[in-house]
């Protein structure tokens, strides 16, 4: 059973996990914005850690779920990569691009979503 929304989000957030990803935040923005319901946003500490989150969560999200992102935007080098599968948009970013871009902050109307105990 392929598995949408809420349960991807917290799928990737656990994938990001799995690879060490730091400060892993999962948004609700249903409603909020006409592109996705749901954000996950983690950081990397290095430009490998980078490469390593965007090719490892996808990985493990389709070996686990078989559930592949539609596509995926930007490149570790850039200090942020996307990736897209429709209903779950995950951003991985170092720590200096994500405070520059402040993603929470922007989506600050969102509900945070508990994705581990």
């Amino acid at each position: 059973m392929k598995v949408e929304g809420k349960e991807l989000a917290i799928a990737c957030a656990h994938a990001a996990d799995e690879n060490k990803a730091e400060n892993i935040r999962v948004l609700d923005v249903t409603g909020l914005s006409s592109l996705t319901d749901f954000i996950v946003i983690c950081s990397g500490n290095s430009m490998p850690h980078l490469k390593a989150l965007l090719r490892d969560t996808e990985a493990i999200v389709f070996e686990k779920h078989e559930v592949k992102p539609y596509s995926g935007e930007g490149r570790a080098e850039t200090n942020w990569v996307v990736l897209d599968y429709f209903d779950v948009m995950v951003h991985i970013m170092s720590e200096d691009a994500r405070g520059h871009y402040d993603l929470e902050n922007l989506w600050g109307d969102a509900k945070e979503v508990a994705w581990s105990e």
